[in-house]
């Protein structure tokens, strides 16, 4: 092997991963001649060394999740909600730890392989540039990776770690007492080992799935047939028109349920008193205190604060259609239902069928529908154990745990539930749109 200029002749890449891996930068500094970067990754574990004794501390008390101190003031004990937050910030920080280990192990084989090549060594306005070239991605991406672990993965971890303590009332509510790991023991509660409880959870997560199933087709078809209507629709006061339908989706839906949940009580709601006085009923109607009529309702109202999306969205879709194809086809002999069904809707669902998908994760989790027009009633046989309702979904029956009964472990192993099923869902769906395929559709 020809020798490079700057390396010793027996320095072989084994020896600079080596020495990289001993301690960040060693290799960069005495063997690389990369002083700047060297002292960079030098300084990262540096500071990770002074802060190993913290480190060592909250990992321990993540572990525990500290002690019961009941001759303590109830502000000096252990708080272990405190305790484990702390843990898995300090897991996040170790992630990055060693995710800086492997940059600056990986970065000293990639400067040695680049010497090797050019039978020299890099210079410094070399390692300058380079951190305008190579390593401006990591550099560029490195903040929002930080705020992505800490906002986004660090809650999530937090909340799924919750489903395997004890954290609930009135035992275990921090800081007057300490919470524990009980392992699986919440999940075997909710799946199996409590008929109530696993009654509730089968109940709600049925409707759950029928509830964004319903939600997400009726609204998309509603826009979807309203959009078909007004682009091929004569009167020349359409454009004047939509506007009207955009008018439900444009008001807060916090405010549109809520009207609309005063307007539908069954004792003085405007919908039955009106009803009433024309002569139509002769009693109130249970709009909201039946479950399957108020499961009707939460649908049909919905629909009506929803379909304005769609029909912006399929409108949009329709734009790039060509009009010679509608003339040939009408040449052709096709009506307008066959029209719609071979040129309209496949256009509008290869444009669309992402956002559908979304709409149906967003209806699971659709809290404001239920919860402002319902609030999760009709009153169910085990609604008072469980606190679920006739018409609660998955999202808002972890709502009434934590804020009724603060039972936080069993709202957390719903969470995890709703996470598990609807991840893999979500990626696998995507990846098989056309949308995301090369080729026609």
């Amino acid at each position: 092997m020809d020798s490079v200029i700057g390396l010793h002749p027996r320095l072989t890449k084994k020896h600079v991963t080596i020495v990289s891996a001993l301690f960040m930068g060693l290799a960069h500094v005495f063997l690389l001649r990369q002083y700047i970067k060297g002292v960079f990754f030098a300084a990262v574990e540096l500071l990770f060394i002074g802060f190993l004794p913290f480190i060592i501390r909250k990992i321990n008390d993540l572990i525990t999740l500290g002690y019961p101190q009941p001759e303590l003031h109830i502000t000096q004990r252990d708080n272990s909600l405190f305790m484990l937050i702390d843990g898995v910030v300090v897991i996040a920080v170790l992630g990055l730890f060693f995710a800086a280990y492997l940059i600056s192990v990986r970065s000293a084989r990639l400067i040695y392989d680049e010497a090797q090549a050019m039978k020299r060594l890099p210079g410094a306005k070399a390692s300058l540039r380079d951190i305008g070239g190579r390593s401006f991605p990591i550099i560029a991406l490195a903040p929002t990776i930080v705020m992505l672990l800490f906002f986004v993965v660090v809650p999530l971890v937090f909340s799924a770690a919750v489903a395997f303590t004890n954290w609930s009332a009135p035992d275990n509510i921090p800081p007057a007492a300490t919470i524990d790991w009980v392992g699986v023991d919440n999940f075997v509660h909710m799946f199996g080992g409590d008929a109530t409880w696993t009654g509730a959870v089968g109940r709600v997560a049925l409707w759950t799935v029928s509830w964004a199933a319903l939600a997400t087709f009726t609204c998309y078809f509603g826009g979807l047939i309203i959009a078909v209507v007004l682009n091929d629709s004569g009167f020349k006061g359409v454009k004047k028109l939509r506007p009207l339908f955009i008018l439900p989706y444009a008001i807060p839906a916090v405010i549109s349920m809520l009207v609309w949940s005063n307007m539908l009580n069954g004792a003085f709601g405007t919908v039955n008193r009106t009803l009433m006085e024309l002569g139509i009923i002769t009693q109130s109607i249970p709009w909201l205190s039946d479950v399957w009529l108020a499961r009707f309702v939460v649908v049909t109202i919905n629909l009506w604060a929803g379909f304005p999306y769609f029909m912006l969205l399929s409108t949009g879709a329709m734009t790039s259609i060509p009009g010679d194809i509608y003339e040939a086809a009408g040449i052709d002999g096709a009506n307008k239902i066959q029209q719609f069904r071979h040129i309209t809707l496949p256009t509008v669902l290869y444009q669309t069928t992402p956002l559908i998908i979304l709409s149906f994760t967003h209806n699971i989790n659709n809290f404001g529908a239920i919860f402002f027009l319902t609030g999760g009633d009709p009153v169910m046989p085990d609604s008072t154990t469980t606190s679920a309702g006739g018409t609660d979904i998955l999202v808002t029956w972890i709502y009434n745990l934590t804020i009724n009964l603060r039972r936080y472990n069993l709202a957390s192993v719903i969470a995890v539930m709703i996470f598990v099923a609807l991840a893999p869902f979500a990626i696998w769906s995507f990846r098989r749109t056309k949308s995301f395929k090369e080729g026609d559709f």
